[in-house]
């Protein structure tokens, strides 16, 4: 008897559902770290930074010129210099009415100063400035804290640094902050037929493509990766290996071994020493899906076939990871977009086929198929620049008409 699997939705978890359950069982990791400045882009803040002083500290010219003291009673364009000022090096002198001091960009503002004027609207004439008319009182000066005052938040706790942030911190003073220590991640492959990439391939051998996949996304997120390399099918190798990494990670992740395979003892060890929260999910590809518990660590085990391997840690382990490390969960940008071609489905599974997306003068985007949508199809996978996202309950697409795609961020 012939049995079509896509017909037996409810032996499979909904997507949503899955990474719902996902989300809610993620705990934040609580260990906390004083880190310096250098090292802070991509770590997450464990309390907020404030401001120890105002920026700019002092008030400073906006360019290269003159700062004048207007005589109220007598607003002449006529100035006598009597010193200059330099960044780092303020002048020593307090300005009266009709006196002025050279002043460069950043540099102090001299007491008793009404405005700067740039230098290219004046005359000088030995010790004398003359200018056409009197500048606005305030012209071209910066203000001491228009920009941050002391005391000021400048970022809360919970907040994923980014380089931006860095001068920021820096012009505060900002030498180390805390944050949350960085996610450790162990990474494994499983499979007897599996070749590290630069050996020589035996017979009915491959060559390992999901690890390394897998450790490029893990290092884009910034998470600290233990690779633990390749680990045979046997049942004990893979029991001392999941011990040793659940000593030293806060999640497991693997490929490979949680199908219903003879030799897939993935799925069964970790029902042995831990807990399956759950397996199997309504998504294509990836339908062989594991999360549960080993030890104190999260685990999550990915299909071996590569595209699934690729489109369940996307759309599923990427979330789940980003909740752990405590940063911002970001949400997949869905845009609509024109199908060039049909893209093919049947109901009782949500795909993330792979497409190639394009965009004409007017916005308008445009998708086409980047080629065969098989799991093992990873030609496809490298063209592609989004996924197609089809429904669980849709029946596919026809050229023409609009669908959902999801650009990539991480593969």
């Amino acid at each position: 008897m012939h049995c079509d699997c896509d017909s037996l939705p409810a032996k499979l978890k909904p997507f949503e559902q899955a990474l719902a359950e996902l989300l809610a069982s993620a705990q934040p990791i609580q260990k906390t770290e004083h880190v310096p400045l250098k090292d802070l882009p991509g770590k997450v803040l464990a309390e907020p930074i404030y401001s120890s002083h105002d920026i700019p500290p002092y008030d400073n010219s906006a360019m290269d010129g003159y700062a004048v003291c207007l005589d109220e009673q007598q607003p002449g364009t006529n100035y006598e210099v009597v010193g200059t000022s330099l960044a780092g090096h303020p002048a020593k002198v307090s300005l009266l009415p009709g006196q002025a001091v050279r002043i460069m960009t950043g540099a102090q503002i001299p007491a008793g100063t009404s405005a700067v004027i740039m230098q290219e609207k004046v005359e000088r004439i030995g010790d004398h400035i003359q200018c056409c008319t009197p500048p606005p009182i305030d012209a071209n000066i910066r203000k001491q804290g228009e920009d941050i005052s002391s005391g000021q938040q400048l970022l809360p706790a919970g907040h994923l640094v980014s380089t931006r942030d860095i001068a920021l911190l820096s012009a505060v003073g900002i030498g180390t902050a805390l944050v949350f220590q960085t996610l450790t991640v162990a990474l494994i492959s499983t499979g007897d037929e599996l070749v590290e990439p630069g050996a020589s391939l035996g017979q009915g051998q491959i060559y390992d493509s999901n690890r390394h996949l897998l450790h490029a996304m893990l290092v884009n997120l910034g998470v600290h990766v233990i690779d633990m390399g390749i680990i045979a099918d046997d049942p004990q190798t893979i029991r001392e290996c999941f011990l040793c990494a659940s000593e030293s990670a806060d999640v497991i992740i693997t490929s490979g071994g949680v199908s219903v395979g003879d030799a897939d003892y993935v799925k069964q060890i970790l029902s042995e020493l831990g807990s399956i929260d759950f397996w199997k999910i309504a998504i294509k590809p990836g339908k062989p899906f594991a999360f549960g518990k080993l030890g104190d660590a999260a685990f999550i085990g990915l299909p071996g076939n590569p595209v699934s391997a690729a489109v369940t840690f996307d759309q599923l382990a990427i979330p789940f990871l980003k909740a752990m490390a405590h940063q911002p969960p970001g949400v997949n940008t869905k845009l609509s977009a024109v199908a060039r071609v049909d893209f093919g489905k049947k109901p009782g599974r949500t795909e993330f086929q792979r497409g190639f997306a394009t965009q004409d003068a007017q916005g308008q985007w445009y998708v086409e198929s980047a080629g065969k949508q098989g799991s093992g199809i990873l030609s496809a996978l490298s063209r592609a620049n989004c996924h197609v996202l089809l429904t669980e309950q849709s029946s596919g697409v026809k050229a023409g008409e609009q669908v959902e795609i999801i650009p990539y961020q991480y593969l």
